[in-house]
């Protein structure tokens, strides 16, 4: 099967790196110097506590979708604001049996693919793992967890969502077919919202945060507004959801701040609007009150376009 990786950071380099090493039929669609470092010298793979990198010495990358033909399946793992240009460019691609699944974060990114080529080939998706460009050509992995769950929104797209589990499972990826990947983007967008909401306003790692009583019962929610809007749009969140993602929270390594953390620290553009921001216009049309939410979203929305040089 023929993948296609739109975008090559964090997360296309990562899952994409490990099916290409392992043979699979893979291409990325990368720009500047890091499609540059690709082409000179392969894609790598770095990951902590002494395990051995991966090498993709040799990987087909490029900044023209169009040279690539048609795919089979289109991992699309731009950034929230570049879908519409990402749609724009992975047109050439898309035949009529093509597939696509978005490892984007928040919960609409779907909509805006599925307006442009239809349900019936769009998986849902959602990928764990702490992955970020270390520099040109070099993706680098924190801590040993990966885990990707998808599945077809459609019975047309069942046939090359069964093919593209066996292709990641043989690459040593840790991928499964949930019963409902609507309850497991929902239950990400839970956690995660959570956790850069706090990290970012507060500016500080989840432990003082989860130490913090005040800063704690804040946490918690966050997490409780999330699962509410969730379940009033009809998602089968589980009624414990919110303490779950509690739970999970008290887990993570102490010095763990989300991206969006990063992000705002290196001023660079923030997801808020589809995050925090998110879940207050979700809240408004099904009628739940997001307090907590709209005041992350007030805090950080003069951020959310990024530093102005």
């Amino acid at each position: 099967m023929r993948i296609v990786c739109m975008g090559a950071g964090g997360l296309g380099g990562y899952f994409g790196g490990l099916l290409a090493a392992d043979g699979g039929d893979v291409a990325f669609v990368a720009r500047g110097r890091h499609l540059a470092a690709m082409r000179a010298d392969g894609l790598v793979i770095e990951r902590d506590g002494g395990r051995p990198a991966v090498h993709v010495p040799k990987p087909v990358a490029t900044d023209d979708p169009a040279s690539l033909g048609r795919a089979d399946l289109i991992l699309v793992n731009v950034k929230l604001w570049d879908t519409a240009a990402a749609i724009d460019a992975i047109r050439p691609l898309v035949g009529p049996n093509t597939c696509l699944l978005s490892l984007q974060n928040g919960v609409t990114k779907d909509d805006m693919l599925a307006e442009a080529f239809g349900r019936d080939r769009l998986f849902g998706g959602v990928a764990y793992v702490a992955t970020t460009i270390a520099r040109p050509g070099v993706i680098a992995q924190t801590g040993p967890m990966q885990r990707l769950l998808f599945g077809a929104y459609a019975p047309a797209g069942e046939a090359v969502a069964q093919a593209f589990l066996a292709a990641a499972l043989k690459a040593g990826i840790d991928a499964a077919i949930p019963p409902d990947i609507r309850v497991a983007i929902w239950q990400k967008f839970v956690f995660l919202t959570g956790l850069s909401s706090l990290t970012a306003s507060v500016r500080t790692p989840i432990g003082p945060i989860r130490e913090n009583p005040l800063a704690r019962a804040f946490l918690a929610d966050v997490f409780a507004e999330v699962v509410a809007v969730g379940r009033a749009l009809g998602v089968a969140l589980p009624e414990d959801e919110a303490a779950s993602a509690m739970t999970r929270a008290d887990t993570v390594p102490p010095t763990m701040t989300a991206s969006l953390a990063h992000d705002l620290a290196a001023g660079n553009r923030l997801e808020v609007p589809w995050l925090a921001g998110g879940v207050v216009a979700l809240g408004a049309s099904a009628g739940v009150p997001t307090p907590c939410c709209r005041a992350v979203n007030a805090i950080l929305a003069p951020h959310a376009m990024g530093r102005v040089a």
